[in-house]
């Protein structure tokens, strides 16, 4: 059972810059597609980004496409969500998520371990 901790969140202003990383335990993460989900206060959660697990395919919301970028580093069992031209809609919290299924949909429901997540706040 991999274990995931995010970092990288904070305070910025509308226009800037910011990269979450999300670090995994295990020897298997390699296996794992990964994903980012945000959930603004009062809101439930929603998909933001996933890769698959050589990282050849990446997926994005509409909300952030072209915007967000994800990443990963198997050899350092590393994603990261690299987020540019920030707005205020992105403030939230962001959770780092992984699946074992290869197919996984941009669904939560396919995703079993969940990172405690980092929070974003982005002021207009």
């Amino acid at each position: 059972q991999v274990q995931l901790v995010e970092s990288g969140g904070g305070l910025v202003q509308t226009g800037d810059s910011l990269r979450l990383s999300c670090a995994a335990s295990g020897r298997t993460f390699r296996n794992y597609v990964m994903g980012w989900f945000r959930q603004a206060a009062g809101k439930e959660r929603e998909f933001v980004a996933r890769i698959s697990r050589a990282g050849g395919v990446r997926d994005y919301a509409d909300s952030v496409k072209g915007r967000f970028a994800i990443s990963r580093d198997n050899a350092k069992n590393t994603v990261n969500l690299q987020m540019n031209n920030l707005k205020s809609e992105d403030t939230a919290v962001y959770f780092c998520a992984a699946s074992e299924t290869y197919n996984a949909r941009y669904d939560e429901t396919d995703f079993a371990f969940w990172g405690q997540g980092t929070q974003v706040t982005v002021s207009s």
